[in-house]
């Protein structure tokens, strides 16, 4: 069954934007004043017909009407609801579905509260860290960190930046399809517009760049040491930030930031954006993706990428009309910590701490040359295909720095024969199944082996008679 779009708090912030009164709207888009105050109380969900409309009129993109933005403040509400700061609240679905709905400005009002509380508490067990060492303080006020607020910037929007991706993918379309052709391109459009000379360097022992730009001498210096995927990735972010620094700019400002430094950050993730969408464009990175069955290691050496960057790419198809298959993407260090995610599927991430221990993104570590499958299952029930894969980074040189990562990525079994990496799988019955959760203290599964913690909002049992891997009952 279809679900029904409602949008009305989205279609109110956008009139009451122009100062146009419900009446006015109603007028532009050829309905009557009451079915455009049912429609912004939502009372009456939106159709096709109307969307386009709204979207025409209001000037915007038809996915701005999109309930995913519901969907995923839900499941953000749904997670912090799960903090043991909370106590035993009982708030149901049907409830935070509710407050998504007809107040999503109090909802994100709640995550930004409680990021600032999160901050607060870190920055308390800080200074306890430092009186107890006896050796300084950690004063000074607390603020929503920059960090957290970009990353739930593009977390709302899906991942997609329609304006970059499209000049990306416009700029591409000039350019020459055979290998090697973009690096010699980004040389050229750097010369010619920028007056800037690529040159790599090896850096002394200890220095460690990716990319530096030298205004005195007009060069902009890359690290000979690293492959030659991350060197075209920079020369690709430093165009973005030359070139095209207005829509950059009018991106962040539509952001509307509060924390120091946010805006810059989201800038340089907004090039870092643009250089993914230049060397692998929309259209053409879309085609090949279904025709290798996302193949990630053949769709990095078709565009002269690296692993990761395919990756992320694949995490950031959602191009309204043109959707890729939705998938989840993460990135992960030894100590378990995400320092990379998205999702476009219904699969969600701990917004803070680790991953779920028996995910085979762990494991992956332990295997180093091969993208690892696992069939797994959320508490919800909904089935995913997981792939993971270790990475090391680092210079071609013997002392240098090595860093080393896991990606993962996946999709619902829905779309698994999309991907070759369900090839010896019976998808109709899959086996075995992993059931993961989103980490210890948000998942209530009672019978898991590898549980660090009990849930937040489930009482425990012990009988010190009876002793099993973990020492309590979930109740």
């Amino acid at each position: 069954m279809k679900r029904k779009l409602f949008a009305g708090d989205t279609i109110r912030v956008l009139r009451e934007g122009r100062g146009w009164t419900q009446g006015e709207l109603a007028r532009r888009i050829g309905v009557s004043p009451s079915y455009m105050s049912q429609i912004e109380a939502n009372q009456r969900s939106l159709s096709g017909t109307t969307v386009v409309e709204l979207a025409r009129v209001l000037r915007v993109n038809v996915a701005t009407f999109s309930d995913n933005d519901s969907d995923r403040l839900v499941a953000t509400l749904r997670e912090l609801l799960g903090d043991p700061a909370f106590g035993n609240t009982d708030v149901s679905l049907r409830e935070l579905k509710a407050l998504a709905l007809h107040a999503p400005r109090v909802g994100r009002a709640l995550v930004d509260l409680y990021s600032l509380y999160h901050r607060l508490d870190e920055k308390h067990r800080t200074l306890e860290e430092a009186l107890q060492a006896s050796d300084g303080s950690a004063g000074g006020m607390v603020q929503r960190s920059p960090f957290d607020e970009v990353r739930d910037f593009f977390h709302f929007i899906g991942n997609y930046v329609d304006p970059l991706d499209l000049a990306a993918e416009d700029l591409a379309r000039r350019w020459s399809g055979q290998p090697g052709a973009v690096a010699r391109h980004l040389e050229s459009e750097l010369s010619s517009r920028h007056r800037l000379t690529v040159e790599c360097e090896m850096p002394p022992p200890r220095a460690h760049f990716i990319s530096r730009i030298d205004k005195v001498r007009g060069r902009l210096v890359l690290n000979a040491a690293l492959p030659l995927a991350t060197r075209t990735f920079a020369m690709a972010r430093h165009l973005a930030l030359l070139s095209f620094g207005e829509e950059i700019a009018a991106v962040v400002a539509g952001g509307a930031f509060r924390a120091p430094d946010a805006a810059k950050l989201c800038e340089a993730a907004l090039a870092n954006y643009f250089a993914g969408a230049l060397l692998m464009p929309y259209g053409r990175f879309l085609e090949e993706a279904r025709q290798a069955r996302h193949d990630v290691e053949r769709l990095a050496a078709g565009f002269e990428v690296s692993l990761e960057q395919v990756c992320h790419r694949l995490s950031t198809l959602q191009r309204p009309g043109h959707e890729g298959i939705p998938i989840y993407f993460l990135r992960v260090d030894r100590a378990g910590t995400i320092t990379k995610r998205h999702s476009a599927t219904r699969f969600h991430f701990a917004r803070y701490g680790g991953a779920c221990p028996i995910w085979n993104i762990h494991e992956a570590f332990e295997t180093a040359d091969r993208f690892l499958t696992q069939v797994a299952e959320m508490p919800d029930g909904v089935r995913y295909l997981s792939m993971a894969r270790a990475l090391v980074k680092g210079e071609a040189r013997h002392d240098a720095l090595r860093l080393r990562y896991a990606i993962g990525f996946g999709c619902e079994m829905t779309y698994a024969s999309e991907f070759v990496y369900s090839d010896g799988i019976d998808l109709r019955n899959p086996a075995p199944i992993v059931r993961i959760g989103v980490s210890c203290r948000l998942c209530e599964r009672p019978d898991c082996h590898q549980r660090a913690v009990p849930p937040a909002d489930h009482r425990i049992l012990v009988d010190p008679a009876h002793r099993d891997i973990v020492p309590y009952r979930v109740d």
